[in-house]
């Protein structure tokens, strides 16, 4: 699978077939080649998003893992920055340091 999205998606799909019980997850994301400024990208799409507040969040990438940390007002805010990061061409996982207070 390519994005994160889809991993959610599948695994909520195989939670809804009768008789199910449990879902174990074992889907991963396909490594896409590394986008130069997977960090930049994020930033941006914090700046284009009117709910957050772009300089309160820190980004952190080292190849398709990225570290998000700082400090929002709300959980809305933790969440839009979290996709917005999921988002971001090459990103296989993510830390979220963020602070809500």
């Amino acid at each position: 699978m390519d994005w994160r999205y889809e991993v959610d998606a599948a695994r909520k799909a195989a939670g809804r077939i009768t008789g199910v019980v449990s879902v174990r997850d074992l889907l991963s994301i396909k490594q896409i080649p590394a986008v130069t400024d997977v960090k930049g990208l994020i930033e941006q799409a914090f700046k284009r998003n009117a709910v957050l507040d772009a300089t309160a969040i820190s980004v952190i990438a080292d190849g398709g893992t990225v570290t998000l940390g700082g400090r929002v007002r709300a959980w809305r805010e933790r969440e839009i920055a979290e996709r917005a990061a999921w988002a971001a061409p090459g990103v296989t996982a993510i830390h979220d340091h963020i602070v809500v207070g």
